[in-house]
């Protein structure tokens, strides 16, 4: 049975651990084109300022039309990150962000090149058997001809993620140690445990609000 730890953020086994984010790593997250129902339903219901949801005055005003919350444009890219990076990582959770920055306005039907870049990554000081890796994402709009034309979104932050876990060497067993009496016949582990799966960190955290 594959351990939470060694779960990626979706649930599903996870490929890619803590060692394995390293410094100088670029994720590509894909493309996303920005639905225009969406976008303007998105704002309804949690930004409703009249150059969202308003199509008429934001026709009229400087903005030349209706443009995207900034935290709609976010959780577009938050939706990148999950299914192209914490679907695959041992992803646990956020000590949150240092920066998060709309650089110029984003509208319907734009096209928004997506990507992470890993800066630094240190084992947890609060969460024994994590690694803190500070990451910047980025968000681009492209042309018709698919080249980057603006960058429309910038966030720096960090995420937890787990440590590779380590198997046990059954060469490293001493049979002798076995007591006769408390084996089970069959051969089979009484606890149910597959001994070739162990916990990734051994150690559980019990700081209340960890920064890092």
């Amino acid at each position: 049975m594959t351990t939470p730890d060694a779960r990626s953020g979706t649930g599903q086994p996870a490929e890619l651990f803590f060692e394995d984010l390293v410094p100088g790593l670029t994720v590509d997250l894909g493309v996303v084109t920005v639905d225009g129902d969406e976008m303007v339903a998105f704002a309804r219901r949690f930004d409703p300022q009249w150059y969202h949801v308003d199509a008429d005055l934001a026709g009229a005003s400087r903005h030349g039309g209706l443009i995207a919350s900034g935290f709609y444009t976010v959780s577009l890219f938050m939706r990148a990150y999950v299914d192209h990076l914490l679907s695959r990582a041992a992803a646990d959770a956020s000590p949150g962000l240092e920066e998060l920055r709309w650089l110029a306005p984003v509208r319907a039907g734009d096209r928004l090149a997506v990507r992470v870049d890993v800066m630094g990554a240190r084992p947890s000081t609060a969460r024994p058997g994590l690694g803190t890796v500070s990451l910047t994402g980025t968000m681009l709009r492209l042309g018709p001809d698919d080249r980057p034309e603006q960058e429309v979104l910038r966030t720096r932050f960090r995420g937890w993620f787990a440590v590779r876990p380590t198997e046990a060497d059954p060469a490293e067993t001493d049979p002798a140690e076995t007591d006769p009496a408390e084996a089970d016949p069959s051969g089979a582990d009484p606890s149910g445990a597959d001994p070739t799966e162990a916990g990734p960190g051994g150690v559980e955290a019990t700081e209340a609000e960890p920064t890092d």
